[in-house]
């Protein structure tokens, strides 16, 4: 394998020309040691091409760079690998490989891409948590770029819902990108994965978003937009997922919203209409797939009768908080102002609730329910 990483560093080499140099002489081993005369028998090679070869060949401890790069959690799967993902395998342009920390999507589930705004407005974080929370607590895994706004929503909104979510970053694997976002970063990790095509290290740099959204929207079986201007990234992806053969759809928001107009512009152009978690899934699985997705259902629907029970239980105080909180996170600014309760008082009732756990903290002063 460190052969494979060794082949997937030379960037100036398209990946296609990787595929084809490698199939031609057999493993990344032997590319690794192939000799001139072979090197200058590979007609589609420039001589740039040839030259950056030898260079890379020329490059430092390869075993001891390898091996810092599994030291650190970081696994590489290239594109003839059977663990590869089938979906980004059959998308044109796929990378040759991937870093990966944390787990790959799994082939058999379904697969859903959320993007947006990173200034994005209250309304469409919220749905964008909503959908991935729901989704997500149904078994379907969510695929997002975990940038500030709607991807960085859609993650935390799969985890709220207890699934399993996967961030594809314009970085290196090893780089927080934005770095706010370093709790979601760990979470995402040990819930699923973290994927790029850069190397460990890389810093995020704009050139890499575009190519970043391909993998996005190759990894997905459909692409939500819930937020997007006139032109934005959301929108390129849109049109990379509609080339791949993926379904997308778009939120409808208010006609004089600049934020909105992306979306409604897809709806105009024939994208299927966001209207709730529910109508999607029933529309993107079959009957027999569908099935076999109620039992969690139900299981979600237990677990709303328990959480009505715990509400009855709680002391006044208690129930007013454990009323304003959801599975969207709420800070205790807006919680005295909407509760009416003391700092002192509302603090008491916070950590009640905590230590019955009803609520819980997810970062300095925000809180959710559990169920």
């Amino acid at each position: 394998m460190k052969y494979e990483y060794w082949l997937s560093c030379i960037r100036p080499l398209a990946g296609k020309k990787k595929e084809l140099l490698r199939s031609s002489v057999g493993s990344a081993r032997d590319v690794y040691y192939i000799e001139e005369k072979k090197l200058r028998e590979m007609a589609f090679l420039t001589e740039k091409d040839r030259e950056t070869i030898r260079n890379f060949q020329k490059k430092g401890d390869l075993e001891t760079e390898y091996d810092r790069l599994l030291e650190r959690g970081i696994r590489l799967v290239a594109c003839h690998d059977p663990a590869y993902p089938r979906r980004l395998k059959r998308s044109a342009g796929y990378p040759y490989a991937l870093f990966v920390k944390g787990r790959l999507p799994d082939d058999d589930r379904l697969s859903v891409a959320i993007v947006g705004a990173r200034q994005c407005s209250a309304y469409g974080e919220r749905q964008a948590l909503r959908f991935a929370e729901y989704l997500a607590g149904r078994g379907v895994q969510i695929i997002s770029g975990m940038a500030r706004g709607i991807d960085g929503a859609a993650g935390r909104g799969a985890i709220n819902g207890g699934g399993d979510t996967y961030a594809v970053l314009g970085s290196g694997v090893d780089v927080c990108y934005p770095a706010q976002n370093r709790g979601l970063y760990a979470d995402i990790t040990n819930r699923g994965g973290i994927l790029s095509e850069q190397l460990p290290g890389t810093a995020p740099r704009k050139e890499h978003f575009p190519a970043r959204n391909r993998i996005i929207s190759g990894l997905a079986d459909a692409v939500l937009v819930m937020e997007a201007r006139e032109r934005s990234g959301s929108l390129i992806t849109a049109d990379m997922a509609l080339e791949q053969g993926r379904d997308v759809y778009a939120l409808p928001g208010p006609v004089d919203s600049t934020l909105s107009k992306g979306c409604n512009r897809l709806i105009r152009q024939g994208a299927g209409i966001l209207l709730g978690p529910e109508e999607l899934l029933e529309e993107m699985v079959s009957e027999p797939a569908l099935a076999a997705l109620l039992p969690g259902e139900r299981e979600g629907q237990r677990e709303c009768e328990k959480s009505d029970k715990n509400k009855k239980v709680l002391e006044s105080a208690e129930n007013i908080v454990y009323s304003c909180l959801g599975l969207y996170p709420r800070d205790t600014s807006s919680l005295l102002e909407e509760t009416g309760l003391s700092p002192a008082a509302l603090m008491e009732t916070l950590v009640a609730l905590q230590i019955r756990g009803y609520i819980k903290e997810i970062s300095k002063g925000y809180y959710i329910r559990t169920s």
